[in-house]
């Protein structure tokens, strides 16, 4: 049981580390600030999902999903 919850912390550190590099990548909020002033939106706001920032706030979610399931996992253990 030991090896196992190692395993685990393992990867949980891994995790974190991965995190923490997914959300420095990650432009800041203030690109979408001309939507405040009322600026139509163009295509690039509108097709998010598809962008690089789109695919790095989709990691970060799924990444802390799966950090919050580890830490439970091994608080279990």
């Amino acid at each position: 049981m030991e090896t196992l919850k190692l395993i685990l912390v393992i990867i949980q550190f891994i995790m974190s580390l991965a995190l923490v590099a997914v959300v420095l990548f990650q432009s800041g909020r203030s690109n979408s600030l001309g939507s405040i002033a009322g600026v139509a939106d163009s295509f690039l706001s509108r097709s998010k999902a598809t962008t690089l920032d789109g695919k790095l706030s989709k990691a970060t979610a799924i990444g802390t999903a799966v950090y919050m399931v580890l830490t439970l996992v091994i608080s279990l253990i």
